[in-house]
């Protein structure tokens, strides 16, 4: 059974933390949400205006984002970048800045216009972006966004802010925890988390939980691999699921947090990666 998006608007309610805004470079700072619920954010103030990536589940978290950013500036929110397109990344948008230009994927774009229950969205989703990217300067500052193709979900993206050696992730990354995986592909998936990796990182923002650094992302690529290489290879030995759920050794990542009641535990994420190759072995066949 797949998650729906009134489910995932209640994926993280295990537990709840005290809301932090914390100072990670020049300009720029990471909210971590006090529900967790709701995503954390990312905004980066410039000299005219601030650029937001990810606004909580609905106007109340998004308000307070509005709040806590008003700790720190006064100027208005231009930009909202949704990472993808559940709500708990999303809900937030017109509440935190009705007039901002709000950057996503098409498919995210597409996904939300289909939303009865936003239908605000039809008005301020203004701005798409592909894998050759999209650079918006916040004062002196860039923040380089790029899709990353299907991954967590069919239309992912993560913003990367140079100057301050920070990424902010969505759900492509959760610090110390197994991720739920929607209609994605967990190859492209490990490709995307390389290409961060890649980069200066000293501080990477989660969809969920506390800000990291690059061990704790490549930890977690890691994870991903080692789901990959056992399932593929199992898979290719004519092993059922069930057979494949029963064998896989996760040992060297039993800390990680699981949630069995939102598919988001190793069991789940190796049944999501052998139904895309069953997909993918009907396609070939």
């Amino acid at each position: 059974m797949r998650l729906t998006l009134l489910m995932w608007t209640m994926l993280w309610l295990s537990g709840a933390a005290a809301a932090s805004t914390q100072k990670i470079g020049d300009g720029l700072y990471a909210y971590v949400s006090s529900n967790e619920s709701s995503s954390n954010s990312v905004f980066l103030v410039g000299d005219n205006g601030i650029l937001v990536v990810d606004s909580g589940l609905n106007s109340d978290e998004g308000s307070n984002l509005r709040q806590e950013i008003r700790q720190v500036s006064p100027l208005p929110v231009r930009w909202i970048v949704n990472t993808h397109y559940h709500p708990d990344h999303r809900g937030g948008n017109y509440a935190l800045a009705p007039d901002a230009v709000v950057v996503s994927t098409d498919f995210t774009r597409a996904q939300n216009m289909r939303s009865d229950k936003e239908p605000a969205a039809k008005v301020w989703l203004k701005q798409t972006v592909d894998a050759e990217g999209l650079t918006v300067f916040v004062g002196r500052h860039a923040a380089q966004i790029w899709a990353t193709g299907p991954a967590h979900t069919l239309g992912d993206l993560v913003v990367y802010f140079p100057d301050q050696h920070a990424i902010a992730t969505g759900d492509l990354f959760l610090n110390d925890s197994c991720p739920y995986m929607d209609e994605g592909d967990l190859e492209n998936w490990i490709v995307a988390l390389d290409r961060m990796l890649a980069l200066p990182l000293q501080r990477v923002v989660p969809g969920h939980f506390a800000v990291a650094g690059w061990v704790e992302l490549q930890r977690f690529r890691d994870y991903l691999e080692e789901l990959r290489t056992q399932v593929a290879s199992m898979h290719a030995q004519g092993l059922s699921l069930t057979q494949i759920q029963q064998r896989l050794n996760m040992r060297a990542y039993q800390g990680m947090r699981q949630f069995p009641r939102f598919e988001a535990t190793f069991s789940d994420n190796a049944a999501a990666y052998y139904r895309q190759l069953e997909r993918r072995k009907l396609r070939t066949n």
